[in-house]
This record gives structure tokens, C-alpha cells and sequence, in this order.
């Protein structure tokens, strides 16, 4: 397991407030592989709040992929929902729990809110 990724699970609590704003609740399992070994994370979604364990468990959705690969979407370097498209990672289950989980995830490296971006063009042009 990377740092990289034990520190982004070890985040999700205290980022629940501000990321799970909606109606979103569930359980997903997340399976990380490396050669023949899978690390399984169980993430249990709810308005405001995010319970992470290192079990495996009953789940509405199951989310697969390497560890390789999920240190890419931790560190900002790949996109979920990109992942799924190119067959990186695979899932299975409630959809909205998928979605919501992503939005954890940051943004690559060098990314900057267009908001900001117009602000600065707006500040610029007075």
C-alpha cells in the first residue's frame, strides 16, 4: 500500500463535511491489487459523514482496480470516472455511491478553478 493512498483514506473523515453535502448513503468496497494480493478498504457513505475500515463486508457497490492505479487517482495523476471507461478499474452497484466517492479525489496538478481564472481576467481588464 503507498503512502499515497493510506493518506488519502486516512483524510476522508475529516473532508466528509464538505464533500458529502447530498442525500448520497451506502457502502462501498474498494479492492486494491497488487500481483495476487487485494487489499479491500469498506467505505460507508452519508450526508456529512464517511466511516473507512480495512474490512470487507456487505456493500452496495464494489469498486476493483490496482493499487498502481488508485495511487494515480489519489495523487491527482488519473480520474475515476476515466479509470472505469478504459477498463483501468471496474465497478459494480449504486452508481451514486461511485460518483460521490470521486469527488473526494483531487484535482491533477496544476488545475485551477475557472472561477479563479475569470476573476483574475475581470480584475485585470479594471
Amino acid at each position: 500500500m503507498t503512502e499515497a493512498t493510506e493518506r488519502f483514506f486516512e483524510s476522508l473523515p475529516a473532508r466528509a463535511p464538505e464533500v458529502l453535502r447530498g442525500p448520497v448513503a451506502g457502502t462501498m468496497q474498494i479492492d486494491l491489487s497488487r500481483g495476487s494480493h487485494t487489499v479491500h478498504w469498506l467505505v460507508h457513505l452519508q450526508p456529512g459523514e464517511i466511516e473507512v475500515s480495512r474490512n470487507r463486508g456487505p456493500a452496495d457497490a464494489i469498486w476493483y482496480t490496482s493499487e498502481e492505479q488508485f495511487d494515480q487517482l489519489a495523487t491527482g495523476r488519473a480520474q475515476a470516472i476515466s479509470s472505469v471507461l478504459r477498463n483501468e478499474s471496474s465497478f459494480s452497484g449504486d452508481v451514486v455511491l461511485f460518483l460521490a466517492f470521486r469527488r473526494f479525489f483531487p484535482d491533477p496538478p496544476g488545475t485551477r478553478d475557472p472561477r479563479e481564472v475569470a476573476r483574475a481576467q475581470v480584475g485585470r481588464l479594471r
